[in-house]
């Protein structure tokens, strides 16, 4: 269970001043999960170790409206219940607001969002042929990662959680990719210097990962995945939650995170 305590709030946000950090949320847990671990704007803020009053949080998936430009805010944009596939209205109405705002705002997303992203700026996604990947796996830097300055910091090979059906097929003209799976070769995209997407979920703790896999038991096992051994299997990916973090901490003062960052 994720709580958000009693944090203090340490950047006061105004009327006239937005919140730094614009949280593009693209869906919702399933009830059960939300009524155990919250909604994924607490999940974000606990990984960020940022607190929800330093959040806005823009519900596109509900219909909420995307604010126009800012270069001096960054952008994080969720993972969803949804396929980009599908080409839902608010998705193709984020996708063309990321093409609009790429080039001028600090962008990050993640696994839908690193699916969206890389659609909106010319790249392929599609269904992953070598099917569902599910779990706390191993990911491992390319040649490019080891020395692109998000993740030259980062462990050559480390643990993160992940659970998607589609892909990346096709990169963005440009785009490199900084991060590899056995089933997926774009874990870790970088755009542009200030744009960057994860296909692994940087904000899932363990329980978060056990409840999913817990509640997806039967397709997995009529998949011929192992539900229990992937619960065994599961830790604390901080090496993955670092990646986030940094990417923030380049972007934002200091002064507005509510706790250390993982080391």
């Amino acid at each position: 269970l994720i709580s958000n305590g009693n944090r203090k709030m340490t950047t006061p946000i105004t009327e006239q001043a937005l919140p730094k950090i614009l949280l593009i949320q693209a869906g919702t847990p399933p009830d059960e999960l939300k009524a155990k671990h919250g909604d994924l704007p607490l999940w974000f803020s606990t990984a960020m170790g940022i607190d929800l009053e330093n959040i806005q949080v823009v519900k596109v998936f509900n219909g909420e409206p995307l604010p126009e430009p800012d270069p001096n805010r960054v952008v994080v944009i969720t993972g969803s219940w949804d396929m980009v596939t599908d080409k839902l209205m608010w998705s193709e109405e984020t996708a063309s607001w990321i093409r609009a705002i790429e080039a001028d705002m600090p962008m990050f997303g993640v696994c839908y969002g690193h699916q969206l992203m890389s659609y909106a700026l010319g790249g392929e996604v599609d269904y992953n042929p070598k099917g569902r990947e599910m779990g706390c796996l191993e990911v491992k830097l390319t040649d490019v990662g080891s020395r692109d300055v998000l993740t030259r910091h980062t462990p050559g090979r480390f643990r993160a959680h992940l659970t998607h059906m589609q892909t990346v097929t096709t990169l963005p003209k440009g785009a490199q990719s900084l991060a590899e799976s056995d089933l997926d070769k774009n874990q870790i995209i970088r755009y542009r210097a200030k744009a960057v997407s994860t296909q692994f979920h940087p904000e899932f703790i363990p329980d978060i990962a056990a409840s999913l896999i817990s509640l997806r038991k039967e397709t997995l096992l009529s998949e011929g995945h192992d539900p229990a051994s992937m619960t065994n299997l599961l830790t604390d990916a901080v090496d993955a939650r670092a990646i986030l973090q940094t990417f923030i901490s380049t972007h934002v003062a200091q002064e507005l995170f509510s706790k250390p960052l993982s080391k």
